[in-house]
């Protein structure tokens, strides 16, 4: 990623508009590539483990990012599209819920600007971090998968730490994912749209793949062959993200927006990290 933004604030990138559709597509093929080195069993305990923290934390979130917004007096649209992103899962949040709320452009290139910044910081740090508290495997798995907001950067990161730490942070952040759905839809209610979010099909398939290796275990071998694989094409597609930040998004997003948001962040993930060290979650 670090390399992907160098080379795109230096030398440019001739081919943005490509490097973003083509991220995109490779950041769902390697998450549901990724699903086929996870027990499927697994999934479905996180999932109903972690209902009620799931509601509560992305309630809260969205609720402190609208006081933020207030406070820092931000663009309305511009706020909750960082709320809902810093929320549930970054960019691919802001995406959907960006017609809903009948964001502008320049909104949702503000909101992806920031949280693309953010990730990096996460991407970097986090590790750090969570060796320095000597979190196991699964607390960091389940704290990057919360705390961080894209899906690249918290499987990125979650991949530096341990195959354990990958799979949780995996399964735990498209689990979240899922609440897309229901957050738009309330979102459509009171901003009276008819625009509705889907369900991300590469969820589908991440759900899919880890049934696959679950109850085909006698083809192991090509299920780590192809989970391999998506570990590389990770790493491909987090240098064409790297490669869509550019000096003309750093000045688009702007201070404000930023603060706002780092703030909301740092609150975010200390406090989460507060509750996993004292064995509340």
């Amino acid at each position: 990623m670090i390399i992907g933004a160098a080379f795109a604030i230096f030398l440019g990138n001739p081919f943005a508009d490509l490097s973003q559709k083509a991220s995109k597509w490779m950041l769902k093929a390697a998450v549901v590539g990724l699903g086929f080195a996870v027990d499927f069993n697994q999934v479905i305990e996180v999932g109903r483990s972690s209902l009620v923290l799931t509601i509560v934390s992305i309630t809260a979130i969205i609720g402190l990012g609208e006081i933020l917004t207030q406070v820092f007096k931000l663009n309305r649209n511009t706020g909750v599209l960082i709320s809902f992103g810093t929320a549930i899962c970054g960019g691919s949040a802001i995406a959907a819920m960006a017609p809903v709320i009948k964001a502008k452009d320049h909104e949702v290139a503000v909101a992806l600007g920031v949280v693309f910044l953010l990730n990096g910081v996460g991407l970097l740090l986090f590790p750090s971090i969570g060796h320095y508290f000597n979190l196991s495997q699964e607390q960091f798995g389940l704290w990057a998968a919360l705390a961080i907001h894209d899906t690249s950067s918290v499987v990125g990161a979650s991949a530096t730490y341990g195959a354990v730490a990958l799979s949780i942070a995996t399964t735990v952040k498209l689990t979240r994912a899922m609440w897309i759905i229901p957050y738009t839809t309330l979102a459509g209610v009171f901003w009276r749209s008819e625009e509705k979010a889907s369900i991300p099909l590469f969820i589908i398939g991440f759900l899919a793949a880890a049934l696959i290796n679950t109850y085909l275990p006698q083809f192991s071998e090509a299920w780590q062959l192809i989970n391999s694989a998506a570990k590389q094409v990770l790493v491909m597609t987090l240098f064409l993200i790297g490669s869509g930040l550019s000096l003309a998004v750093l000045k688009q997003a702007g201070l404000k927006p930023f603060i706002m948001a780092t703030f909301l962040w740092i609150v975010v993930s200390s406090v989460i990290l507060l509750l996993i060290l004292d064995g509340f979650i």
